[in-house]
Formats: C-alpha cells, sequence, structure tokens
C-alpha cells in the first residue's frame, strides 16, 4: 500500500494580523526611505488643524508608525504571536473593526489630551489583543481568572509605570487598548451567545 505525501503549503492564515503587521513594516521601511517625513506626516498622531486632511489619516495611520526597528519588534512580534488566536476566534471583520476602533480612541485621547507631544506605534493594538485573547473564555457570565490576572499584571504595571516612569512610553495608550480591548471583546461574545 502506497503512503500518500504530505504537501506542506504556506498558509495566509490571518490576513488581518499579517497585512497589519506588513502596513507597520512598509510604514517603517517608508519612514527610513523619507528620512522620517512619513512618521511625521502619515503615522503620528498630535495636536493640528483640522483643516489639514492629513489630521484625520493621523487619527488611525499612527497604529501603524514605529520609530525605529526595536520599537516595531517589540510590537509587532507579540501582535504575531496573539492575533492569530484572536482573529481564529472572533473573526477577521470583528478584529478589523476592534483595529479601527482602538486606532481611532486613542489617536483622539492624543490630540485632544496631549497637545504638545506625538504619538505613533502599534502597543495600543497589541493591549486591546491580549485583552481579547483573555475575555475569549467568558462563557455563561463568568469571568475568568485568567481574565482578571491579565488585568491586574498589565494594567497595573501600567499604572505604575505612568506615576514612576519619565519616559517615552505612553502607558496610557496601553491602558485604553486594554479597555478597548476588553470592550471589543465583551461585545463580540456577548452577540455570539
Amino acid at each position: 500500500m502506497a503512503k500518500k505525501k504530505t504537501v506542506l503549503k504556506i498558509q495566509y492564515d490571518s490576513p488581518v494580523i499579517l497585512t497589519f503587521a506588513l502596513l507597520c513594516l512598509g510604514a517603517l521601511l517608508a519612514n527610513y526611505l523619507t528620512d522620517g517625513w512619513t512618521n511625521q506626516h502619515l503615522f503620528c498622531v498630535y495636536r493640528s488643524s483640522f483643516y489639514d486632511p492629513l489630521t484625520y489619516v493621523r487619527f488611525f495611520g499612527h497604529v501603524l508608525g514605529h520609530a525605529d526597528m526595536v520599537h516595531f519588534f517589540s510590537n509587532i512580534c507579540l501582535l504575531l504571536v496573539l492575533g492569530p488566536v484572536v482573529e481564529s476566534r472572533y473573526g477577521s471583520v470583528n478584529v478589523l473593526w476592534s483595529i479601527i476602533i482602538t486606532a481611532l480612541v486613542t489617536g483622539l485621547v492624543q490630540f485632544i489630551f496631549f497637545p504638545g507631544t506625538g504619538l505613533l506605534g502599534a502597543s495600543g493594538i497589541v493591549f486591546m489583543m491580549i485583552f481579547m485573547s483573555s475575555i475569549s473564555g467568558i462563557r455563561g457570565g463568568n469571568i475568568p481568572v485568567t481574565l482578571i490576572f491579565v488585568a491586574i499584571i498589565y494594567l497595573g504595571q501600567e499604572v505604575s509605570a505612568m506615576i514612576t516612569q519619565n519616559d517615552q512610553t505612553s502607558q496610557l495608550t496601553h491602558i485604553i487598548g486594554g479597555i478597548c480591548g476588553i470592550a471589543c471583546g465583551a461585545m463580540m461574545a456577548k452577540k455570539k451567545r
């Protein structure tokens, strides 16, 4: 009896997550090639005139921009670990909407409350994914202990860092991303039930 040969194929298994990661890589390369112009004008949200059409692009585009390779890798590695699990659990369309909502909310908070600084990077999206993956265990109204631990560890760490550290990290964006992840995940879980 002849054995069937197994053929391995490359599969684009998480289209939203993989496309998002590739867009981030493209934004990073464009930033290097334009000597910072693209981050300044497309991929960094900051207070600017409502008459500037790029203001509206930056409300969403800031999640694609990264300052350098270290910043890019620290966000994208975790995104590529969590994202496919979240996308398979909630579906590609729901994950895309969650990314759009989180980008807009974090962009607006930065624009309104921090006029003197800029924000770029996918860390808010990563924190959204962390919480969406944790909240996916809700069944029958029971809150999973893992969600409680994730909330205590991740959000507690970010609140502590906001108080004790003065660095270039936007802990508030991480917290808002986590809250968006909880809200989006809960709404989707409720809709599923």
